[in-house]
């Protein structure tokens, strides 16, 4: 492990928003967070910076975590054990499960960023969250300097939301999230509930789809919506689905029968934040060189040359014009260093 000084970050966001850090250090092992020079003062976790918005220089300990490796760990009757460390790219561990014939998480097929920020956000898509096949999280804890592990259970995932965002560890970089274990159930069921995904399949002629149909077919309908950021930089879905009580729900679907609304186990509503944003006049408006994507309206992108102010100010105004329209509040999804 090597301390750098006045690292350019650029490179290192998918929404390629300049800002240096002050200190950074890339983590290509676990054992290397045990060095005393990263013990002390501000830190920042950083996986794939697919999920982040630079703000601009960042006066604090930028670690990149991109600890290697995955591997079988073992398997009973009902499921097998697969574990992952940090650094691996999300998509190429998804496609590799399902190579080695170990189905579950084909519906998270191509979202992008690393194994170990996954359990951060609850990554989900098209029906599943990772939650749902996660065994347990090991970390490193900086304030006890000692790795930890937490179950399932432990990491209190919710939508969007896990322990490790409700505690503001994801902020404050004092847990480092090393390895993930996964449980891929044998019992597979298709998972294709989703229109997107089940009209894709029957395109396809595919009435009995495996997982990797089923992987193929997601792969198919995000290359459709949503821009590549190598080549348009974008952070995915920018904005949270709002939550409501079922009344606010129920007057808006009467003023607005085309929303989509997707009822809670707790008896409110979810709605499609990206239909809202297309409704407010959005989809493909740009102020200055940020805007919302024209073929997706969830999509905050970066045209060329953008800020994390810039970010800030579209940001700014969509909520404000989705408020407006329909009286709903528009959370954003990626983290603000």
């Amino acid at each position: 492990m090597t301390l750098q000084t006045q690292r350019e970050l650029g490179p290192l966001n998918t929404l390629a928003l300049p800002g240096r850090a002050a200190r950074f250090a890339r983590i290509a092992n676990a054992d290397a967070l045990r060095d005393p020079a990263l013990a002390s003062g501000p830190r920042f976790i950083l996986g794939g910076g697919s999920n982040l918005v630079l703000s601009g220089d960042v006066d604090r300990l930028v670690l990149h975590m991109a600890i290697p490796g995955k591997h079988l760990v073992g398997e009973d009757a009902e499921a097998v054990y697969v574990e992952a460390g940090a650094g691996e790219n999300w998509h190429d561990f998804v496609q590799w499960t399902l190579a080695q014939g170990w189905p579950g998480l084909e519906n998270l097929s191509l979202i992008p960023g690393t194994v170990g920020a996954a359990p951060i956000q609850n990554i989900g898509a098209y029906g599943l969250e990772v939650g749902e096949r996660l065994q347990s999280v090991t970390a490193w804890d900086f304030e006890r300097q000692a790795f930890v592990g937490f179950n399932r259970d432990d990491c209190r995932f919710g939508y969007r939301d896990s322990r490790f965002k409700q505690e503001g560890w994801h902020l404050s970089g004092r847990m480092a999230i090393t390895s993930v274990l996964f449980r891929l159930p044998k019992a597979w069921q298709p998972n294709c509930r989703y229109a997107d995904v089940a009209q894709e399949l029957a395109a396809r002629d595919i009435a009995e789809p495996t997982a990797r149909d089923i992987a193929d077919a997601v792969i198919a309908v995000r290359q459709r919506k949503l821009p590549d950021p190598a080549h348009m930089p974008n952070a995915g879905s920018f904005f949270h689905n709002p939550v409501v009580a079922a009344a606010q729900a129920d007057a808006l679907k009467a003023a607005h029968p085309g929303l989509p609304c997707y009822p809670q186990p707790d008896g409110r509503v979810k709605l499609a934040a990206g239909w809202l944003i297309e409704q407010a006049g959005w989809k493909g408006r740009s102020l200055g060189p940020v805007g919302m994507y024209e073929k997706q309206a969830l999509v905050l992108v970066n045209h060329g040359g953008a800020t994390g102010h810039d970010v800030k100010q579209t940001m700014a105004a969509v909520q404000a014009s989705v408020r407006e329209k329909f009286g709903v509040a528009l959370t954003p999804e990626p983290i603000f260093l």
